[in-house]
C-alpha cells in the first residue's frame, strides 16, 4: 500500500467521523423537539486491495465510509401538558396530515395541534389532521379519512323519544279500587313521580306520573301535564297526556308493558310527539328477561332511575379525545357527542421513512405503504390527550458518542499528518 493510499484512508476516516459528528450535533440540537427521533451513522469499510490476486487474505483496507443513517424510533417519554389539543401516541403509529394546498400526505408523531379559523384540527404550519367521521345514529365511523372539523359550534335541540323509568312496585300493597282522577291523583295514587322531557323545540317540560295497583300483578300509570303547556289546554288545569299498563309475573319480573294512550302535544312544538315510556326489558313485548328495569317485589314502592334522551340546543364548550382517538364535543346543554375519530398510520419499516423536516415524515420505497386505521387496532398505539411525546434523544449517550467521535477524528487526522511526513521524507530522498 502506497503512502498516498494511506493519505486517502485517513481522509476517508476524517470524512466519515465528520458526518457522524454532524448527526450527533443534530440529535443534541433536537433534544427538546417534540416527538423527535434520533439518528445514528452506520459505518462500512471500503473494499480492500488484494496483494495476491483473488486468492484471499493479504488484503489491505482502503478506509471507511458512512453507509447510511438509521433513525431510532424508540418511544419518547410522555409529558402531560393540560392543553386539550395536545396528543401523544403510546405505541406504534403516526398522525396523518394533509397539506391543504397541494393535498400531499405526510405523517408525524408530533401531536401539538390546534383548531384553525375554519374549525379544522391542524398543525402549527397549517397541515390538516385526518380521521374518520362518526355517524350520529350508529356511532360508527363512516367513509374514508377526511379533515377533522367542528363544522358547527352549536348542536340543535332534540325532542324526547324515550323516557326510561326503573321502579319497584310494592307487591304487598292492596289493590287500589279508586279510579284515576286528575284532581285527586296526587292523593290517591300508590306512587307518584315527576319526570322532565323535551318537546321538539328543545323546551323542557314537566310531566307527573301516577301509578295505581289495579290487580295482584297489574299496575296502571297516567302521565299528566299543566294545560298551560299543552295545545288546547287550559291554563292552571292538569291534563292527561299518556297512560299505560304494567304486568308482572309470579317472580316479580316485568312480563308486559303497554302504552294504552298517548297525546303529547306541547304548545309551539310538533303535535302528537312520539315518546316511548320504557319500564324495562319486559318478557312479552320487548323479548327481554324482565329483570332489568321495573319490578314488583315485596319492598317499598320507589323510583330509582329516570332517564330521557331529549335535550335543548347547546353551544360547544369543550372537546376531548379518548385512547381510541374519538373526538367528542361537550355542549352547554350537558350533551357529549362523538364527532369524529382520529386516524393513525403505521408502516412495516419506520426506519425507511423519508424525513421532511418540521417533525414530519413521508412515505418512501423502503418504508412500505401506510396502513391506515383506528387507534388501538392493527398494532397501532393508543392516543393520550393533554400530553406530548418528548424527543427520544439521550443527551448523556450523545455526549459519550461525541467524545468517541472526536477521538476517532483526531486519530484519523494523525494518520494524515504522519503519512504527509513520510511523503516529505520520500521527496527529500531525491534531493
Amino acid at each position: 500500500m502506497s503512502i498516498l493510499a494511506s493519505l486517502n484512508t485517513g481522509v476517508s476516516g476524517l470524512r466519515a467521523q465528520g458526518t457522524a459528528m454532524g448527526i450527533i450535533g443534530d440529535n443534541i440540537a433536537n433534544a427538546g423537539t417534540t416527538a423527535f427521533k434520533s439518528s445514528r451513522a452506520e459505518f462500512q469499510d471500503v473494499i480492500a486491495s488484494n496483494l495476491k490476486g483473488i486468492l484471499g487474505g493479504n488484503q489491505i483496507g482502503r478506509g471507511v465510509r458512512v453507509a447510511g443513517v438509521t433513525s431510532i424510533f424508540d418511544q419518547g417519554d410522555i409529558m402531560a401538558t393540560n392543553r386539550d389539543a395536545d396528543m401523544a401516541i403510546r405505541g406504534d403509529g403516526f398522525f396523518i396530515l394533509k397539506n391543504p394546498v397541494g393535498g400531499e400526505s405526510s405523517y408525524t408523531r408530533d401531536g401539538s395541534f390546534r383548531f384553525d379559523q375554519k374549525g379544522r384540527l391542524a398543525t402549527a404550519d397549517g397541515n390538516l389532521v385526518q380521521g374518520y367521521k362518526i355517524d350520529s345514529e350508529s356511532g360508527k365511523t363512516t367513509g374514508d379519512i377526511q379533515d377533522i372539523t367542528f363544522s358547527s359550534n352549536t348542536i340543535p335541540a332534540a325532542g324526547t323519544k324515550e323516557i326510561r323509568v326503573d321502579a319497584n312496585m310494592d307487591s304487598r300493597l292492596k289493590i287500589n279500587t279508586t279510579p284515576f282522577d286528575i284532581a285527586t291523583a296526587d292523593k290517591n295514587a300508590d306512587l307518584t313521580s315527576t319526570v322532565r322531557l323535551y318537546d321538539t323545540t328543545g323546551t323542557s317540560r314537566s310531566v307527573n306520573m301516577h301509578f295505581y295497583k289495579t290487580g295482584n300483578s297489574e299496575w296502571t300509570w297516567h302521565a299528566t301535564a299543566d294545560g298551560a303547556t299543552l295545545q288546547g289546554g287550559e291554563d292552571g288545569k292538569m291534563q292527561a297526556i299518556a297512560s299505560g299498563k304494567l304486568t308482572f309475573n309470579n317472580e316479580g319480573k316485568l312480563q308486559k308493558d303497554e302504552l294504552l294512550n298517548s297525546n303529547i302535544s306541547f304548545r309551539g312544538a310538533e303535535p302528537n310527539q312520539k315518546v316511548d315510556f320504557f319500564f324495562g326489558d319486559s318478557i312479552e313485548n320487548r323479548n327481554g328477561t324482565g329483570a332489568e328495569g321495573s319490578t314488583q317485589y315485596g319492598s317499598n314502592s320507589q323510583i330509582f332511575r329516570q332517564i330521557q334522551d331529549g335535550y335543548a340546543g347547546g353551544t360547544l364548550t369543550n372537546f376531548s379525545v379518548d385512547e381510541a382517538g374519538t373526538v367528542s364535543g361537550s355542549y352547554s346543554n350537558g350533551v357529549t357527542k362523538a364527532l369524529s375519530k382520529i386516524g393513525l398510520a403505521r408502516f412495516e419499516n419506520n426506519e425507511g421513512l423519508y424525513k421532511l423536516g418540521q417533525n414530519r415524515f413521508k412515505e418512501a420505497v423502503l418504508s412500505g405503504g401506510p396502513l391506515i386505521g383506528e387507534a388501538g387496532t392493527g398494532s397501532r398505539g393508543a392516543i393520550l390527550t393533554k400530553s406530548l411525546e418528548n424527543s427520544n434523544v439521550d443527551i448523556a449517550a450523545e455526549f459519550v458518542d461525541m467524545i468517541r467521535t472526536q477521538r476517532n477524528f483526531q486519530a484519523n487526522a494523525k494518520t494524515v499528518t504522519t503519512s504527509d511526513e513520510l511523503l516529505q521524507d520520500v521527496i527529500q530522498l531525491k534531493r
